[in-house]
């Protein structure tokens, strides 16, 4: 926990205590270089931290942090309330941004989420180093054993597509129905085998990012704050991230980033149109 004021780092641990969150260990630090000094002496594996304190500032710490250890699940805990300092956040490596007041259930959905999202990652960065050494071994049973990974990757893929459904009620079954579509899209344009079936793929997590955003936004049936809507934009963005590190044939990663471009530069993130657009970008977002 870093904030230079230590009433407010005893109202966070008080309130992360009281969510359920229990850790083997909790350290405290009043600026970004006390921070990293504990944080060189023993590593951790959530950071909750403010923006504004003396010297350096939260967001420089994050950046340096995320620049050193990959494993670092990042929340920002703040008083201020401002989607462009949010979005820096989100874009320099933190998982997640809350206001205050604390919520103890916000809290409790924001570290949960940042952890899972941790270790998805470390998933993606497995499957890429397993990658890399198969294909350096070059022995004869080397497409035996890519098929078989090819499975698993499957496999896992479809896990983490139940894992979104399980936490988005209201979509429940959306990603399988835009991937059967999706690939009823591709056959009748008359696209290739292997690249209908990896459009299947895409399509089935192209929803992966939504693992950032708290449940009770996702399931939430009245109108949304331009806060939470700007967070629920970054999650193509997060997909991407995810999915990246893994060494796939075909733009996997890249048509999740551009499931919400249009192709008249009105969609987001990256406000892409055109032949920007993938095919199989534009076909998830039809």
């Amino acid at each position: 926990i870093v904030d230079d004021s230590a009433t407010m780092r005893k109202i966070i641990l008080r309130t992360v205590r009281i969510a359920g969150l229990e850790f083997e260990r909790t350290e405290e630090a009043a600026n970004g270089s006390e921070a990293l000094a504990k944080l060189q002496a023993a590593p951790v594996d959530v950071l909750l931290c403010d923006i504004n304190m003396p010297g350096e500032s939260g967001l420089e710490l994050i950046r340096d942090l995320k620049s050193r250890n990959t494993n670092l699940a990042a929340v920002m805990v703040t008083g201020a309330d401002a989607p462009e300092i949010a979005k820096i956040a989100f874009e320099i490596g933190a998982y997640d941004y809350i206001v205050q007041p604390l919520d103890q259930n916000r809290v409790l959905n924001s570290v949960t989420n940042a952890l899972h999202r941790r270790d998805l990652e470390a998933v993606g960065r497995t499957h890429r180093d397993m990658l890399e050494l198969m294909v350096s071994k070059r022995t004869v049973d080397l497409q035996n054993t890519l098929r078989k990974l090819q499975k698993t990757l499957e496999a896992v893929v479809r896990a983490i597509a139940l894992t979104i459904d399980q936490r988005d009620p209201y979509t429940a079954g959306h990603q399988d129905r835009v991937a059967h579509l999706a690939c009823a899209i591709a056959e009748r344009m008359g696209l290739q085998e292997k690249q209908v079936k990896w459009l299947r793929m895409a399509a089935q997590i192209h929803d992966i990012g939504k693992i950032r955003i708290p449940t009770e936004i996702l399931a939430r049936p009245g109108k949304i704050s331009d806060l939470e809507f700007e967070l629920i934009k970054t999650h193509p963005a997060v997909g991407y991230e995810i999915l990246q590190p893994i060494d796939f044939p075909w733009p996997v990663a890249e048509a999740v980033y551009q499931h919400h471009e249009k192709i008249d530069g009105s969609g987001y993130p990256r406000g892409l149109s055109g032949k920007e657009i993938l095919m199989g970008g534009k076909i998830i977002t039809v």
